[in-house]
């Protein structure tokens, strides 16, 4: 696979890990209203134009959006529950 712009050092903390698909919500949008992919930076919120299910890490500190979850499952060599 050629470099591909979204790449940018994920494996250090990406790299074998687990990861489980969710349905993100965001009960207190006072606090957090929105995530970002760690690749592309694809926008995660409850607006209806936003992506809305993802790939989180088990402390929810990574999230990974399903076409980069497919382009890079591979590479990265997650673990899925």
């Amino acid at each position: 696979m050629s470099e591909d712009w979204r790449l940018n050092g994920q494996e250090r903390f990406l790299f074998k890990v687990k990861l489980t698909k969710v349905k993100l919500h965001f009960p207190e949008p006072d606090i957090v209203d929105h995530a970002h992919c760690d690749f592309c930076w694809g926008k995660f919120s409850d607006q209806d134009d936003d992506l809305h299910v993802g790939y989180v890490t088990d402390d929810h500190e990574h999230i990974v959006c399903e076409e980069c979850f497919n382009d890079f499952k591979e590479r990265f060599e997650w673990i899925v529950e």
